[in-house]
């Protein structure tokens, strides 16, 4: 949820201390458990096949060990920053927290247009921020993950650079192909804890989950598996939408079979035609945008005809837009607790290797699936003890840990 004219830290810090007066902790303990531990800034030099060298920026600001190793994504695109990288490991940082996964927050980054880069610069790349950050990384100090503009192969790199080093470490980053100790399901984690958690909302408000109307904006990663994920537990898919165009099928849609086909959203027929944006103010229930960033805004959030939003995407409600929601009595579940499944993907991912025993898909699935609605019943329960928006009250389920673990260790003694 985007404010434009704040840094991104500053709006993860405002919901912060918002939690933070609300559990009536001082502002300088919220400041101590809530500054980074460590940020490191490195040079990468590259010699580019078509000749020259380019000296990149990376980035791994690791926020906060309180409940465990840092964990956080490595993203690569050219827009990356510090005070990016910062609020991504904040945010990571009550992520972890508030589906109660033993991890505390991280991210990195490099500086560079991952399209302007060959396979062999890639690697390149990947392979000099492990060997410049390899002394602050491990399975038991920071976890990488992929993140935007990197992928299980870029994984997959870092867990052999890191090993080339340390010996056999499997745990040292998650999301790694299949082949190389990926756990299964991991793929599909963030669709499916979207419908874990709309399922919690439904529960909540007494709606019958075979009566909802769904639709998606985004037929990527999570909104693939949302749509798999929603009409498994019986609910009709009405709406979906991609880069291609938007279909409406007030039957419903026959999701399996599109998947199955690898259709884009356009080449779908029997049914109707729209643009895009059109999903986000169609007629439906639960609204699940899972795309890009402030697609409900000021323009079109008096259109929106859904009862429930689920973030699927981060940042998909603008400010006005979901303060506007709000007070016409709209459910937003907020995307810190919506798609934390890929983060709890990736703590089994991690158990696993940590075990050296990989589980059954069945196992991750039921594991999932519990436990989104247990952090959706957390927050959900905060919110009416509080009197706040799900938004704020995540923020309060997820920084009176922290805050605890904190305490606990006494780190201010």
């Amino acid at each position: 949820m985007h404010n434009k004219g704040v840094s991104a830290l500053a709006e993860v810090n405002a919901y912060v201390y918002r939690a933070g007066e609300l559990l009536k902790l001082s502002k300088d303990f919220i400041e101590a458990f809530s500054t980074s531990e460590r940020e490191l800034i490195i040079s990468i030099p590259l010699r580019r096949e078509s000749g020259g060298i380019d000296v990149l920026t990376g980035y791994r600001v690791q926020h906060s060990s309180a409940r465990g190793p840092r964990k956080g994504g490595i993203r690569y695109h050219q827009s990356v920053d510090l005070d990016e990288v910062r609020a991504l490991a904040s945010l990571m940082t009550w992520k972890t927290a508030l589906v109660d996964v033993p991890f505390g927050g991280g991210k990195g980054g490099v500086t560079v247009d991952p399209n302007s880069l060959t396979i062999r610069e890639k690697e390149e790349v990947t392979r000099r921020w492990t060997r410049t950050m390899v002394n602050i990384l491990g399975p038991h100090r920071d976890v990488p993950a992929p993140d935007m503009g990197t992928n299980a192969q870029t994984m997959a790199w870092i867990m052999d650079e890191y090993q080339r080093i340390n010996g056999f470490s499997p745990a040292v980053v998650t999301g790694k192909p299949l082949g190389l100790f990926g756990a299964p399901g991991r793929e599909e984690a963030t669709g499916r804890g979207v419908i874990g958690v709309a399922i919690g909302a439904l529960e909540k408000l007494k709606k019958d989950k075979n009566q909802i109307r769904v639709a998606i904006q985004g037929f990527g990663n999570v909104g693939i598996f949302a749509a798999l994920a929603a009409q498994e537990a019986g609910m009709k898919v009405v709406g979906l939408a991609d880069v291609s165009g938007g279909k409406i099928n007030d039957k419903g849609f026959n999701v399996k079979e599109i998947v199955s086909k690898n259709l884009k959203v356009s080449e779908i027929s029997d049914a109707k035609s729209v643009n895009s944006e059109e999903i986000l103010t169609m007629d439906c229930d639960l609204l699940i945008p899972a795309a890009l960033g402030g697609v409900i805004n000021k323009t079109n959030h008096e259109k929106v005809q859904a009862k429930i939003i689920v973030e699927g995407a981060n940042q998909p409600l603008t400010l006005d837009a979901d303060e506007a929601l709000q007070k016409r009595g709209v459910v937003v579940v907020p995307d810190i607790l919506a798609n934390a499944g890929g983060v709890m993907g990736s703590y089994f991912e991690w158990t696993q290797n940590i075990q050296e025993f990989r589980w059954p898909i069945e196992r991750f699935r039921n594991e999932l699936d519990t436990r989104m609605k247990v952090a959706f019943d957390a927050t959900w329960e905060a919110a009416n003890k509080y009197g706040c928006d799900l938004r704020t009250a995540a923020f309060v389920v997820s920084v009176e840990r922290v805050a605890t673990a904190f305490k606990l260790r006494g780190d201010l003694l």
